[in-house]
């Protein structure tokens, strides 16, 4: 396994971090946690072989947070000095001073076992903070090259994004935590079309918690499969622009991971978000129709629907050793036997509803930068395979009149993360058990709770996989967070297809 990368352990967090609760205490605070962070990031744009853009970004800052008379306090700084960090200190507790004069509810926070200068480090090979720009730059050149030999590709464009985050936390019970994740989202996209139609098709790889290996090396480094897939592209798009537009009906489905873990998000992971639940935050997402009074009685979905929570998984975008609050991490159940049972929970919503989680945050506080407060967010919430099922092309054999969906595109769905529409990459028929060609104008549409009790059968563990986004957005102001969602291939019964060239008077 790596180890934290000394340029941080040289940082002065540790000091600053003593003299920031020092002075958060001696100012009576209830609680108070000190959090420095360094991220370093690096994005890559090749378009036709020719390089676009790079550009490396280091954030580096730390924050105080505190609960004074009942009531949140929050501060942050980029000084690193012990005036400077004795300092955010007071500005934490005259925020709270101001904030106890509007708050009607106490802050409580659910209690957590003292974590004494623990250090966790995500699951990678090699750092891509130490591999070359211009090596990174030519592999993303090569791949569009490759791309460029279609005959139905006009234009190619690759992009590699990685980001190195390091965070230490300290807080006045004891918990010390140092922490480096690495996550990366390498992809590419071929374009081209005709004189009636223009389209696209891109990578169907997922964004990861891992390092280079995943773009060079090789199925044991669990690396994608980047040949492969560069090869079958180009032809994968010049069968789309032939393509015949679907006939609006109803349909059964065989959802791939590469769809299907977008929809996961949508429809499970922010409804049920416990804040958003309790209508504490609306932001970007809106509340939520799995409200916690439905705990137990609820049927989200049908009974092969198993979903948990989890931010242990390894190479999880979201997998992290300690959340923001000093919490270790955990996975749980939110779906069991098509029912809800569970919810995301940070501190402070968990002291709300000491009845789940045995009254125990869950570790799903987390916060962008120094500069942000940490907020409940995302865990790597999944849908669990079936340990005995099916391979995808059983599931496939089981339709007689259906289509196979395969990779993200667009997606709408409401306020209460209840209606529903999804697009996708690539669509192809089934008849009689067998794939039968691509279609186009595909959506599915749907309302979540007939959907997931649409689903009629789950994969094994050979077709389930780790999908996710680097962009998940919530709160005022705004903060992104990065997280996975695993799921197998699933087959679904009876949904609504729409034609979106129809939809869209087109």
């Amino acid at each position: 396994m790596p180890e934290v990368d000394p340029s941080f352990l040289a940082l002065p967090y540790r000091r600053l971090g003593d003299v920031a609760l020092a002075r958060a205490s001696e100012l009576g605070a209830g609680h108070a946690d000190f959090r420095f962070e360094r991220i370093r990031s690096q994005r890559i744009l090749v378009r036709d072989g020719a390089l676009q853009g790079a550009a490396d970004v280091d954030t580096i800052g730390f924050a105080v947070r505190v609960v004074h008379g009942g009531a949140w306090g929050f501060a942050s700084g980029v000084v690193l000095t012990e005036d400077e960090a004795a300092r955010v200190a007071d500005t934490a507790v005259a925020v709270a001073k101001v904030a106890a004069t509007m708050t009607t509810t106490p802050v409580e926070l659910a209690p957590e076992p003292v974590h004494d200068d623990v250090t966790w480090v995500s699951s990678y090979a090699v750092d891509p903070f130490g591999v070359p720009t211009a090596d990174k730059t030519a592999v993303l050149a090569d791949w569009t090259a490759r791309l460029c030999r279609g005959a139905a590709v006009d234009h190619a464009t690759a992009s590699f994004y990685a980001v190195q985050e390091n965070k230490y936390y300290a807080d006045v019970s004891g918990t010390r935590t140092t922490q480096q994740r690495v996550r990366l989202q390498p992809g590419f996209e071929a374009m081209g079309g005709t004189s009636e139609v223009f389209d696209s098709m891109a990578s169907i790889a997922p964004p990861v918690g891992r390092g280079w290996e995943y773009v060079v090396g090789g199925p044991s480094d669990g690396a994608w499969d980047w040949d492969a897939e560069l090869d079958e592209v180009p032809g994968l798009l010049a069968d789309k622009l032939k393509a015949p537009s679907v006939e609006a009906g109803r349909y059964d489905l065989v959802i791939h991971p590469s769809n299907l873990w977008l929809t996961i998000h949508e429809s499970i992971g922010h409804a049920t978000e416990l804040d958003r639940a309790l209508g504490y935050e609306a932001n970007y997402a809106g509340t939520s129709f799995a409200t916690p009074d439905q705990i137990g009685t609820l049927r989200y979905g049908s009974p092969v629907m198993h979903v948990t929570g989890d931010r242990t998984v390894e190479h999880g975008l979201a997998t992290i050793g300690y959340d923001d609050e000093g919490v270790a991490t955990q996975q749980w159940d939110i779906v069991r036997d098509g029912t809800l049972v569970g919810f995301q929970l940070d501190r402070s919503m968990a002291a709300l509803m000491p009845e789940l989680n045995a009254g125990r945050s869950n570790g799903c506080a987390f916060a962008d930068s120094p500069g942000h407060i940490p907020i409940q967010r995302m865990a790597n919430v999944s849908l669990q395979p079936d340990p005995d099922g099916p391979t995808t092309e059983d599931l496939i054999a089981r339709v007689e009149r259906g289509i196979y969906v395969v990779g993200d595109k667009s997606w709408s769905i409401d306020m209460q993360r209840f209606n529903f529409q999804f697009t996708g990459q690539r669509f192809f028929r089934i008849v009689d058990g067998r794939l039968a060609g691509q279609v186009r104008d595909v959506a599915y549409q749907a309302t979540t709770t007939d959907f997931w009790g649409s689903m009629e059968a789950v994969g094994g563990p050979d077709t389930w996989m780790l999908g996710g986004a680097f962009n998940c957005g919530k709160a005022q102001p705004g903060q992104v967070a990065a997280v996975s969602h695993g799921c197998p291939t699933a087959l679904f019964r009876d949904v609504r297809i729409l034609n979106t060239t129809e939809e869209g008077g087109q």
